[in-house]
């Protein structure tokens, strides 16, 4: 076999070798199987109810806000606020980031950033706000919210309405 022979076998040889290489990498990431398939299932559902929660409030759809929730009493301080708020606002833009997800048990706690727009009517260029809460979930099957804490995007109407009352002046000495 002369040089331009064997130059031609080696190249070959290494395309051989390179489509090998990539078949069987392409036949590895194919078949890769999820570790913990059950815990995967309830960080999605986890994930499908956040949004829930979400898309209720913008939409303004108290049925489905409620559906997400669990019937309990300290709950329905939030409803109100909720359901004040599809009355007073025309428009309700609300984005959540997810943090943190802390699971025990069934106690699941969802740390969130949040912003949105709430308008008044159509024209109005509306009220921003941002903040951080914590939405408590319960459950593995069926995640349903039990709790919230820290500064929540819900009741904006009460809180507009605070911001909005004049400070009234010390009487004079």
């Amino acid at each position: 076999m002369d040089l331009k022979g064997a130059r031609l076998a080696c190249s070959s040889l290494s395309f051989a070798c390179g489509i090998a290489l990539c078949a069987l990498a392409a036949d590895g990431c194919s078949s890769k199987t999820l570790q913990y398939p059950a815990d995967h299932e309830r960080i999605q559902r986890i994930d499908r109810a956040v949004e829930s929660l979400r898309d209720a409030y913008q939409s303004k759809d108290p049925s489905a806000f409620r559906a997400v929730l669990l019937p309990l009493d300290e709950l329905e301080s939030l409803q109100h606020q909720v359901e004040a708020d599809f009355d007073a606002f025309h428009s309700i833009s609300l984005e959540f980031k997810v943090e943190r997800v802390m699971i025990e048990g069934d106690n699941i706690d969802v740390y969130v950033h949040w912003q949105g727009v709430w308008k008044k009517h159509a024209d109005d260029t509306g009220v921003r706000q941002r903040g951080h809460a914590r939405l408590q979930w319960a459950g593995t099957t069926s995640i349903l919210l039990r709790g919230v804490q820290g500064d929540l995007p819900f009741g904006m109407k009460t809180k507009q309405a605070l911001s909005e009352v004049p400070l009234s002046k010390p009487a004079p000495r």
